[in-house]
């Protein structure tokens, strides 16, 4: 076995085990909530309250999104490997765009972990600097769609929406698992543009936001999906 025939071989396999990991992390988020319920109609002082009384729950589910993001993109980063025989050059770009897309996430998530439970805590208190804990965790809600906070989050699916552009045609091939990537990522691709510019437009309102971008984000677990059966095919055969 040729050393770039076993970082091939790694490669997907690093792939498949993400997969596994990602619908790991998925099944967990049910266990876990994110945020108080109806988290962008609620009030702050509710959610004030909710995030000190569930500290614990808030901070373990933010953690698992991490694993989630961070394992999904690895997922992508081994897709964008499988189309370097078919176009290097996207192959580059597609990669560089699921690099950046990892700092755009793992900035409001580490913040959730870290920052706004302290924040919650203090802006409970009597301390000194309630007043101004309160005032960022409200510019750190994670539930309303023009907050700072939530602004990295959709900046990070944007960068997904390039990417599934970038590897939407190197990706189509003769099995079904390929055509079926390679569809999804396209129509996701599109999809998200074309509803960021109907928001520009003012055709989006700020309550129809969430449910308007990460319902398209479905299309990436197909694509997550039909990749796995491509790692394991090539895992096969690779062995055999």
């Amino acid at each position: 076995m040729t050393r770039s025939f076993s970082f091939d071989y790694q490669v997907n396999r690093l792939g498949l085990w993400s997969v596994l990991v990602v619908i790991l992390t998925a099944l967990m988020s049910l266990f876990f909530p994110l945020d108080i319920a109806e988290g962008y109609q609620a009030e702050h002082v509710d959610r004030l309250v909710w995030l000190v009384a569930n500290r614990e729950d808030f901070i373990a589910a933010w953690i698992n999104q991490i694993v989630a993001m961070l394992s999904l993109s690895l997922v992508f980063l081994s897709t964008a490997w499988r189309v370097r025989e078919a176009n290097p050059l996207l192959a580059v770009f597609a990669a560089i765009t699921v690099t950046l897309s990892i700092m755009a996430f793992i900035i409001p998530k580490f913040i959730a972990v870290w920052t706004i439970p302290m924040l919650a805590e203090t802006a409970s208190s009597n301390a000194a600097s309630s007043e101004m804990a309160d005032t960022l965790l409200q510019l750190l809600n994670v539930s309303v769609p023009f907050s700072l906070y939530t602004s990295f989050d959709y900046l990070g699916f944007w960068l997904y929406s390039v990417f599934a552009l970038l590897v939407a045609i190197p990706l189509f091939g003769p099995t079904l698992s390929s055509k079926v990537a390679s569809v999804s990522a396209g129509l996701f691709g599109i999809l998200y543009h074309a509803q960021l510019i109907a928001l520009w437009m003012g055709k989006i309102s700020v309550a129809d936001i969430e449910g308007s971008f990460l319902g398209a984000t479905s299309l990436l677990l197909i694509v997550m999906i039909a990749m796995a059966v491509q790692f394991r095919q090539t895992l096969v055969i690779t062995k055999g």
